[in-house]
């Protein structure tokens, strides 16, 4: 399998990198973004871009791919719905339209978040934002399309959040993370199982198209 990722820079890219290049079974990744990955693989290409909102001059570097990771974002805390609404909605269609343009058999896993608001009118700002993500990237004509919605996350093997109000919490909550995950399965989950279950929904496909904590947690489990 090949595949592409963005945000191999962030937490969650982190771990969804990780894990892609522990596979046997992945050929190769393409690490897109503004920045290197700072991580070298002989599976693993960067390709930095000053600005990605237009994919068309690169189409020949990123055709031939099979899944496309999309763990880009940003807390919407102190954001306007405008400017939230150019990072997650703007940003992400303008990757995604070319890919599936350029790869129809790709399968395109997104990270969105628990509460996204998918008829897009509820009151939270950054859960419609979202919603209307997903909705728009479902209606795109990928072999496959699958929304992650996980909850509270326990960053493993040395990642972590790149927002330091998380980080804090994330260092508070690691002593209660595994009693978190084992009494609410469906609140909590791990680097390493969103990782693992992207890669195994671009690999397999899953029943439904958006996954919650419980359904990440029951792919995403031991080897």
């Amino acid at each position: 399998m090949k595949a592409i990722l963005f945000g191999a820079t962030g937490m969650v890219g982190r771990a969804v990198l990780r894990e892609c290049l522990l596979d046997p079974g992945m050929d190769r990744v393409l690490a897109v973004g503004r920045s290197p990955s700072g991580q070298r693989h002989d599976k693993l290409r960067d390709l930095v871009l000053k600005d990605f909102a237009d994919l068309a001059a690169v189409d020949a570097d990123l055709a031939g791919y099979d899944a496309c990771f999309y763990c880009l974002g940003v807390t919407s805390a102190g954001m306007s719905e405008a400017d939230y609404t150019r990072v997650t909605y703007d940003l992400t269609m303008a990757a995604a339209t070319p890919l599936a343009r350029v790869n129809p058999d790709m399968t395109f896993v997104y990270v969105s978040g628990a509460g996204t608001d998918s008829s897009e009118k509820g009151g939270s700002m950054w859960a419609r934002v979202k919603g209307k993500t997903e909705n728009a990237l479902l209606a795109l004509p990928f072999k496959g399309r699958f929304m992650f919605r996980p909850g509270f996350i326990q960053p493993m093997h040395g990642i972590q959040s790149k927002t330091s109000s998380y980080r804090i919490l994330y260092r508070l909550m690691t002593p209660f993370s595994p009693i978190l995950r084992m009494l609410f399965p469906s609140v909590a989950t791990t680097t390493e199982r969103i990782g693992r279950a992207m890669l195994k929904v671009a690999r397999d496909g899953a029943p439904k198209n958006i996954l919650e904590t419980s359904d990440i947690n029951q792919l995403g489990g031991d080897r």
